[in-house]
């Protein structure tokens, strides 16, 4: 007889689920053999509100942790290019104010000697091309503020449709074994990697012959 190795994970299972909450419950079998069951109850309200207060926390309180990146990724970017936009915009009006100033015909000394605290990068620019990056920049600001916003929402929403989506059964009982012997599949003799993707289905049988 050759040893069977066998790898199992944890699995949560559906135990109920109704249009406010679901609950499953998850068993953790241990080394020594030992298994423990834990009860979860998921309600998409409390998921979309604790991502509303705080991003990727309702990611959290669905076990999606592996969304956390993404979330943050995505609203740090976003609120990166807001501070970019907002930056660049005040130098430019600076710059614009303080040139426009200059242009005038009561231009006076004390607005010619604020010339120094024009950026060196917009010093050379035309007064022009100042207003137009001004204007640009103003409305770059706006389209970030929406960006971080619907981002935001986004964010809440797949909180809610996570926990909603709990009512599936999408962690089937997992399950890995070698098994020796003749494999009708392949009609041959020798080690077969059996799958187990549920109690439901057939095991896969992928055979290695030795």
């Amino acid at each position: 007889m050759m040893p069977c190795i066998s790898h199992a994970q944890k699995k949560e299972k559906l135990k109920s689920a109704d249009s406010l909450t679901t609950v499953t419950t998850t068993i953790d079998s241990a080394a020594n053999g030992e298994k423990t069951k834990k009860v979860n109850v998921y309600n998409p309200r409390k998921a979309a509100l604790r991502s509303a207060i705080l991003p990727g926390w309702g990611q959290i309180y669905n076990k999606k942790y592996w969304k956390l990146p993404i979330v943050y990724g995505a609203l740090g970017t976003s609120a990166g290019v807001f501070f970019f936009n907002l930056k660049t915009y005040k130098d430019t009006r600076l710059a614009y104010t303080i040139k426009y100033n200059m242009s005038l015909p009561t231009a006076t000394a004390a607005d010619s000697a604020r010339v120094d605290e024009i950026p060196d990068y917009l010093k050379r620019i035309s007064l022009g091309s100042l207003r137009s990056y001004r204007d640009s920049y103003r409305r770059d600001i706006d389209y970030s503020v929406l960006f971080f916003v619907l981002l935001w929402g986004l964010n809440v929403v797949d909180a809610a449709v996570d926990a909603h989506l709990k009512s599936f059964d999408v962690s089937p009982d997992l399950s890995m074994r070698f098994k020796p012997g003749y494999s009708p599949m392949a009609g041959t003799t020798g080690m077969s990697l059996v799958v187990n993707l549920g109690k439901k289905r057939q095991p896969a049988l992928l055979t290695a012959k030795f």
